[in-house]
């Protein structure tokens, strides 16, 4: 039986990147615009919050220790969050205000990809990147509006890209050996429905986990976009989720305030929470760590 739990009641406007942290068995995510990274240690329930100077849209774990984060700023190392110091590695979007860096993982190669989007929502002026080991920094596509959703089939064959705003779930060719992608195309259109897919994950038999954000839901779809099943949430707008938990089958889920309508947050009090779903029957991946 599929159980929804509340976590840590943290009113996150944008909560974003949302990661289980393998070896510490704890789990990191950021709220994109208070801005914060933030970590839950399941084991003792402690919640602790690190302010950053501006927004995160992901991070992920470096194999030499510490964070690499995708930041309004770009590409950026944190090697220890109580002392909060920077290293940045390249902007990949220098002059371009208007956009910041959202969602992002890294492949199974350890290379970190990372989407940008517009701001205001509108624009496709947001691009696609990969930022390599020797920290080279690759624009693999454009004319995006809001980048979302990234993960990989099991057998690194398939890269699976949203961009929330233009109502598409893409999938590429992907080759693990390069890092390149082709052959993008659509596999859900969500034009005609009430939700957008948002951040995403894939479990080991390969179905693709997506928050189906401005519709209460986590949607389970078949890798060529066929929709499996749906966990309904007590929140409208679940932003991201990952697996995770010591046998990486707990369904973790983060969510936002920002998009509450008036009247909304009396019938939503645990809007911004973190959220875990027990009981899916799937089990995740380790996500990769990045090895620059």
């Amino acid at each position: 039986m599929v159980d929804v739990e509340l976590l840590i009641d943290s009113k996150d406007i944008l909560g974003e990147g949302v990661i289980w942290h393998p070896v510490e068995q704890k789990l990191y995510w950021c709220d994109n615009l208070k801005p914060n990274i933030q970590r839950y240690d399941p084991a003792t329930g402690e919640h602790r919050v690190w302010p950053t100077p501006e927004s995160v849209g992901c991070i992920v774990f470096r194999e030499k220790g510490g964070i690499c984060a995708a930041m309004k700023s770009g590409f950026a190392f944190i090697d220890d969050l109580d002392d909060m110091k920077i290293d940045y590695i390249v902007d990949p979007e220098p002059g371009m205000d208007g956009n910041r860096m959202n969602d992002g993982k890294c492949d199974r190669a350890g290379r970190f990809w990372c989407g940008s989007m517009d701001e205001g929502l509108a624009k496709p002026t947001a691009s696609l990147y990969r930022l390599d080991p020797d920290l080279s920094c690759h624009k693999l596509d454009t004319d995006i509006i809001c980048s979302n959703g990234i993960a990989w089939s099991p057998d690194n064959k398939t890269m699976y890209f949203s961009d929330t705003r233009k109502e598409a779930l893409y999938a590429y060719d992907y080759d693990i050996d390069t890092g390149d992608v082709s052959n993008r195309r659509v596999i859900v259109d969500t034009t005609d429905k009430p939700f957008r897919i948002d951040g995403a994950t894939v479990d080991a038999d390969g179905h693709y986990w997506c928050a189906e954000v401005h519709d209460w839901c986590i949607g389970k779809y078949a890798p060529d976009g066929t929709p499996v099943d749906r966990v309904r949430l007590p929140v409208r707008q679940p932003t991201m989720c990952t697996f995770g938990g010591k046998d990486l089958d707990i369904l973790y889920v983060v969510s936002a305030t920002r998009f509450l309508e008036p009247g909304e947050a009396e019938k939503q009090p645990h809007a911004g929470g973190l959220f875990a779903i027990h009981g899916t029957g799937a089990t995740g991946i380790v996500e990769p760590y990045f090895k620059g």
